[in-house]
């Protein structure tokens, strides 16, 4: 435990503002994408546990002149070298094209999707809006039985998908892009990160049995499973849009070629 006066007490000269998150627990903010960056850069983090924390901080806006900066929001300030920025717009450049793909494919989902500087380790994240609810408030809110739908409607659809430039994943799915914005696997893979960006900045999937047949359908391919043979699916795949990719266009495509597709 520790107060905003010792927090500020220890703030750098260069640091923008007070960076607090929220969640359920210590244990799952420890690991949460957006602090990745924070933590390389040492700046302090306070966890905010407590349902009434997302309360105060929608009203207390600042401390002692110190603004309160929320992890989980888009437009996070971050200080950085002239080396660093320069790093950065290159690799934004390079990604700006992949963005607007992932933004074609996603459609509604979310309402924009950009380059990030907030992420160290993992390809993506989502965040929400400035004056929008954070992932932990959207659960309060959705706990509530007498809540107003239509207030939940609008506060929780404006969610913002940020990429990290610099990782693997991104990087490889920018190449495949480039050379077919019209392959199959690459609109897969993205529905795929957005689904596990949802998971792991704190929210919950909207229809977890798609998720969870398009894992299945790549543990198929991986292991070389015709689903043909598969007459006890207790899912139903009327229900699910296809696997993009999953389809065989031609007869001459082997288990191989849709293996080093997924690869």
């Amino acid at each position: 435990m520790t107060s905003l006066d010792d927090y500020i007490s220890r703030m750098t000269e260069d640091q923008p503002g007070i960076y607090y998150v929220s969640g359920d627990n210590k244990a799952a903010l420890e690991k949460s994408p957006f602090l990745e960056k924070l933590k390389k850069k040492g700046f302090e983090v306070i966890y905010m546990t407590e349902p009434i924390d997302e309360y105060t901080v929608q009203q207390l806006k600042e401390y002692e002149g110190k603004k309160l900066l929320c992890a989980t929001k888009e437009g996070l300030k971050m200080t950085e070298s002239d080396e660093e920025k320069k790093k950065f717009e290159e690799a934004k450049a390079k990604t700006e094209g992949l963005c607007k793909l992932i933004k074609e494919v996603l459609d509604n989902k979310v309402e924009k999707v950009v380059v990030s500087n907030r992420l160290e380790k993992s390809p993506c994240c989502l965040v929400t809006g400035e004056y929008g609810w954070t992932a932990r408030m959207e659960q309060i809110m959705k706990a509530q039985a007498l809540r107003d739908s239509t207030q939940s409607s609008y506060m929780a659809s404006k969610k913002t998908l940020e990429v990290n430039p610099t990782h693997a994943i991104v990087e490889a799915l920018r190449t495949k892009a480039e050379e077919d914005k019209s392959d199959k696997t690459v609109k897969d893979l993205i529905w795929l990160l957005y689904d596990t960006s949802l998971l792991t900045s704190g929210f919950s999937l909207d229809e977890p049995t798609v998720f969870a047949n398009r894992i299945h359908r790549l543990i198929k391919l991986g292991l070389e499973i015709d689903d043909d043979d598969d007459d006890d699916d207790e899912l139903d795949d009327a229900d699910m849009p296809d696997l993009e990719g999953d389809e065989k266009e031609a007869d001459d495509v082997d288990d191989d070629d849709e293996m080093e597709e997924v690869d």
